[in-house]
């Protein structure tokens, strides 16, 4: 009689442990402790045995956080990494999920079906997100990778896979831009609270200081970007601010500024130029809107293939991808042949709407 094929039962009793224990191991389970992980893993590989054989599916949950599901970036993020993901023969399963950003990761509950590592694989996270999210699945040890500049609060990059966009570079460029084009008096408008924001401001301050400018801020608390444009631009033009140009680090933050300077009787760009950040629908705005592109789509092919990469080899050192941004030229700015240096000094404006 010949000799008989390996089965779980074998690589259980090399192992020394149960068949179900096995079986966990093979499905992805979070509920099988490291070690024992990889002694099974040791004992399936010595015996020539694939526990991936013995797992059928191939698909990633695709977790948006926190965010509206038709947010154009993060829209563009899922049709990149769904394509990748068909493209490799993986399947995608898209989850909306919203949790407390501030509790601790030990009192997340995650949806059901993404507990489960027989349903898939590996996570990637997009949208609003939190480093207790990122800690309550590194303790299960579920494979995921997530959009870095979306991450609220204080987190240790460096432990986790993540990808980014360079906003904070964009941010530099964009101000530089304006500054090539003769103007010295530009103000940032946002919500420097948000991360998206907070970095790209940082690349604008430091283009200011650079430049020997006073960087100058007008802030709105508000997570609606549209209203932190519009509050933020027409709160410093109707406190006669010297103001040329607006650096608002988001379309609809832009799309906001564009309606508070007419309302304000001035046009752009004829008095106030105007840059916005992401690109996703600055083309469409009157004036095009002079912005930074992002590449979302992009960036959701490489999440796909940086988890991916992590179920692979799920012991390799924590993963990060920077992707660089484009500063695209349209019509909403104008070149100032001569502008006398501004004297003012750092100033932030701060208001809250009712």
């Amino acid at each position: 009689m010949g000799k008989s094929k390996t089965s779980l039962k074998d690589v259980a009793r090399k192992a020394e442990v149960s068949v179900a224990t096995v079986s966990r191991v093979a499905r992805g389970s979070s509920s099988v402790g490291l070690a024992t992980k990889i002694r099974v893993r040791d004992a399936a590989s010595k015996l020539g045995f694939s526990l991936d054989q013995t797992r059928r599916n191939k698909a990633l949950a695709f977790v948006l956080s926190n965010r509206e599901m038709l947010h154009p970036v993060h829209s563009q993020i899922l049709v990149g990494a769904e394509h990748r993901a068909r493209a490799l023969g993986w399947e995608m399963i898209f989850l909306v999920f919203r949790y407390d950003l501030h509790s601790p990761w030990k009192e997340l509950h995650l949806p059901r079906v993404a507990q489960r590592g027989d349903v898939f694989r590996g996570v990637i996270l997009a949208g609003t997100n939190a480093p207790n999210l990122l800690e309550l699945l590194a303790h299960k040890r579920i494979p995921s990778v997530v959009f870095g500049n979306n991450v609220v609060g204080e987190w240790k990059d460096s432990d986790y896979d993540a990808v980014y966009c360079n906003d904070i570079l964009g941010g530099f460029d964009v101000t530089r831009y304006l500054q090539s084009l003769g103007h010295r008096d530009i103000w940032y408008v946002g919500n420097c609270r948000l991360p998206w924001f907070a970095r790209t401001y940082e690349g604008y301050r430091r283009a200011m200081e650079e430049a020997g400018l006073p960087p100058r801020r007008s802030e709105i608390h508000s997570d609606d970007p549209q209203q932190v444009g519009y509050l933020a631009a027409k709160t410093l033009l109707e406190r006669g601010e010297s103001v040329t140009a607006v650096f608002a680090a988001h379309d609809a933050a832009a799309q906001g500024v564009y309606k508070a300077v007419r309302d304000c009787g001035l046009r752009v760009p004829d008095d106030v130029s105007v840059i916005g950040c992401n690109d996703s629908y600055g083309a469409m705005m009157y004036p095009p809107l002079t912005t930074i592109r992002s590449f979302p789509m992009q960036l959701g092919e490489c999440m796909v293939d940086m988890v991916l990469n992590r179920i692979a080899n799920p012991e390799l050192p924590a993963q990060q991808l920077t992707m660089p941004m484009e500063l695209i030229k349209r019509e909403s700015c104008r070149s100032l042949p001569q502008v006398p240096e501004s004297a003012g000094q750092v100033g932030t404006q701060i208001v809250r709407p009712a």
